[in-house]
């Protein structure tokens, strides 16, 4: 990879990470219907919004593998249920692809989350 690929691939990743650290204030976070339901079974809210605090805590404390140098996915596992996450890279209005992920100005991040059957 030249430098200037790593260099792109690197500001790719930070921006990931700004998304996955809650810091990002245009990215948008999509929890499947079944994850949450998985997760918080019952129809009681407060337990909803601990399910969805926990997830979050998870995916913002996750790791990555030399293989997912841009950081857009991964795994976690939240009391005994493993769940999913990707970052997509959509045009400030959300209706296309990114032209540029490396550039914050030019992308929207859509972080899901989601159970392996979700995916």
């Amino acid at each position: 990879m030249t430098s200037h690929a790593t260099s792109r691939t690197e500001r790719i990743a930070q921006l990931n990470d700004r998304c996955r650290q809650g810091l990002d204030r245009n990215a948008r976070i999509v929890i499947t219907s079944n994850c949450l339901a998985r997760l918080a079974p019952s129809d009681d809210k407060v337990a909803e919004i601990l399910a969805q605090a926990e997830l979050m805590r998870a995916i913002r404390q996750a790791s990555f593998d030399r293989d997912s140098p841009e950081r857009d996915m991964g795994s976690v596992t939240v009391g005994d249920i493993k769940v999913l996450f990707k970052i997509d890279y959509y045009d400030p209005n959300l209706e296309y692809g990114s032209e540029d992920p490396a550039d914050a100005a030019q992308t929207t991040r859509v972080l899901t989350i989601m159970l392996p059957e979700d995916y």
